[in-house]
């Protein structure tokens, strides 16, 4: 599977938005998983948001929960983020990541997706 590079990161002031975007033409919509991680420095990489493609399922972090919100494009075989209300402590690397699975749901956990994109930064300013 590829993951092509995320884009969208960007610098944007406390409570306000971006969206991150992401493609992956593999695995096949019927047994993809895909999922936004972020790192910040110092810590440990962490489940954002994940989205099941052929059912549409998804799972959030509770600490996203109400501000994020994780969507796909078939046609564009592109997976978005739409992040509002930004506070100070999104900031982060997010990377995008996908799987093959032929399941229902979805995972937030890192050591459940092989294909990683290489990251794009958020910045969030006081």
């Amino acid at each position: 599977a590829q993951v092509q590079m995320e884009s969208g990161g960007g610098l944007v002031q406390a409570g306000g938005s971006l969206r991150l975007s992401c493609t992956a033409s593999e695995p096949p919509p019927d047994a993809r998983v895909m999922a936004w991680f972020r790192q910040a420095p110092g810590k440990e990489r962490e489940g954002v948001a994940c989205l099941n493609w052929s059912t549409g399922n998804s799972a959030y972090a509770d600490s996203v929960k109400g501000r994020f919100t994780i969507s796909r494009d078939n046609a564009k075989d592109t997976v978005y983020l739409q992040m509002n209300s930004l506070k100070t402590e999104d900031t982060a690397m997010y990377y995008c990541a996908a799987e093959k699975r032929y399941m229902t749901g979805c995972y937030l956990f890192t050591s459940e997706y092989r294909y990683w994109g290489q990251g794009t930064q958020v910045t969030v300013s006081p």
